[in-house]
Formats: C-alpha cells, sequence, structure tokens
C-alpha cells in the first residue's frame, strides 16, 4: 500500500516573510492570498516561527472600545507584548512546528493536533522550506473515490500483502465506509485485515462481515469449517 505523504498534499508555493516584516505588511499578505498565517523564515529561508490572524488579533482585541462600552481586558504578559508587536519577528509563535515531504497523513495530523496548530511548514532536509501543509489538505484524502478505495483494497491489502485467494473476500465501499464480506482461511487474519483498511487513505470506517475456517486464536488450531457469525448463533 502506499500512503499519501505530506510531500503529495502541501502547497509548494509558500508566501513567507522575514522578522523585520511589519504588521501592515502581513496583514495585506494574508488578505492578498486569502490564507490565515504565514511562515517567518530567517536569511537561509528556514522557519523560525509563524504569524497567524489570531496573532494580529490580539493587537485589534488590546485597542480601547470607541464607543467606551467594553471592559478594559487585562491580558496574560505573552499576550500584552504580542499586543504591542510590530514586527514579524515580536509578533511570531516561535518556534515553528514543521513537518517533513516525507510523512504521511497520520504523522501530520497528529503533530497539528498535539501542538494545537492548523498548518505546518514544510521543510527539507536542510531545515529550508519547501511548502506548507494545511488542514483542509490533510482532508483531502477523504475526496478519495469508492472505487479508487475499494481497488486498492483488493489488490493490496487482501491479495498481495493478505494472500488471500481473489474472490474469497470482497469489500464494499459506499461513501468511504468499507465493508469486508466473505470467508478467510484463519481468524487471526479478521483482525489484521480490519486494521489495513482502516489505514487506506480515504476509509471512513471498516465494518466486519468475515468468517474464517480454522480457529488459530484460542489453543490447538481447530479446523471449523463455518462462519463466525454462525457461532454467535444461539
Amino acid at each position: 500500500m502506499r500512503h499519501r505523504m505530506v510531500s503529495d498534499l502541501m502547497t509548494t508555493s509558500v508566501v513567507r516573510v522575514r522578522r523585520d516584516a511589519n504588521f501592515k505588511e502581513i496583514a495585506k499578505l494574508l488578505a492578498e492570498y486569502d490564507i490565515t498565517a504565514v511562515p517567518v523564515v530567517d536569511d537561509d529561508d528556514r522557519p523560525v516561527g509563524v504569524v497567524s490572524e489570531a496573532d494580529l488579533l490580539r493587537k485589534e482585541a488590546a485597542q480601547l472600545d470607541p464607543a467606551g462600552l467594553l471592559p478594559a481586558l487585562h491580558p496574560r504578559p505573552a499576550d500584552r507584548a504580542k499586543a504591542g508587536a510590530t514586527t514579524a519577528a515580536e509578533l511570531m509563535s516561535s518556534p515553528a512546528v514543521t513537518a517533513r515531504p516525507e510523512w504521511t497523513v497520520v504523522e501530520a495530523a497528529r503533530v497539528m493536533e498535539q501542538g494545537r496548530v492548523k498548518r505546518l511548514p514544510v521543510v527539507d532536509e536542510a531545515g529550508r522550506l519547501v511548502g506548507v501543509i494545511s488542514r483542509a489538505d490533510l482532508l483531502r484524502v477523504f475526496l478519495r473515490g469508492d472505487r479508487a478505495i475499494r481497488e486498492e483494497i483488493g489488490r493490496d491489502v487482501l491479495v498481495r500483502t493478505l494472500g488471500i485467494a481473489p474472490g474469497a473476500v470482497t469489500a464494499h465501499v459506499v461513501d468511504g465506509r468499507v465493508s469486508l464480506i466473505g470467508t478467510v482461511e484463519r481468524k487471526s487474519l479478521i483482525a489484521v485485515a480490519l486494521r489495513l483498511c482502516r489505514g487506506v487513505d480515504g476509509v471512513v470506517d471498516v465494518s466486519d462481515g468475515l468468517g474464517f475456517r480454522v480457529d488459530d486464536t484460542s489453543g490447538p488450531t481447530t479446523d471449523t469449517t463455518s462462519r463466525r457469525r454462525s457461532q454467535l448463533a444461539p
């Protein structure tokens, strides 16, 4: 199986700024390119931070209400510093949380979740900026068609990886939801098949309709010659 990599999904035409970029310059770039954040790079094009809309809005939120109706805010020291910032170096969140082109979608998603960020600058082996990947980019894997998912499961998971005879197990796919129907030789293959199918890009869920011929999970191997669900029947 070939999982989609960050390099397959990232944006390579990256808008970036230097540390000395001013507030209005950054705001203009966000509006002009319809983006929500911009990497800040050093002289070697290595990301040192990211300035987001949220960073810019802290300055706006810290202003006094012209109508005098809203109470004054009492921000934390870090937020007070951002509110008075005028350059990218002062506004940015640092250090930059980055990704690598060879990462899988899962790796990038986990780093985003752990770092509580919506996008990751992508860097090469030298740490230079080569792209940006966002949450929206990662979600594109779920736009894969059902036919492509079904063919990958049938060809790469069931036949090539698990060695299941063609036609012994059928994958039905509707809106990314996979149903496996058929009979495998050994019971232990069922859990493996379900796990591998869940790892196929674009799969939303996998349901188990598999039976087995031999139970190799509970002591001495037993030839059941029956479907698993028949054992569960009263």
